[in-house]
């Protein structure tokens, strides 16, 4: 049995263009874009219900991080003017 050389492909970098292409399919023009309080009040709730979820399923460390990236949306719609 004969083995000939073995070939090892050269990783290509993804260029613009396949970022553009992959970033299409979660273009924004879907959905209606929300002011930016509305924004943060979402993100907060969607990391607040992950935490729960995660201190439920007894994972701390996970809900830490989650109930951090919460205090921050918090913060920003205690920050943002249009909230008000």
């Amino acid at each position: 049995m004969q083995n000939g050389p073995k070939t090892m492909r050269a990783h290509q970098p993804r260029g613009a263009a396949s970022f553009a292409a992959r970033s299409k399919r979660w273009s924004s023009a879907a959905r209606p874009e929300l002011k930016g309080s509305q924004n943060a009040q979402r993100n907060y709730e969607r990391y607040l219900a992950l935490a729960r979820a995660e201190a439920l399923s007894g994972n701390t460390v996970g809900a830490e991080n989650y109930y951090q990236h919460a205090e921050h949306y918090f913060r920003s719609m205690s920050l943002d003017p249009e909230a008000t």
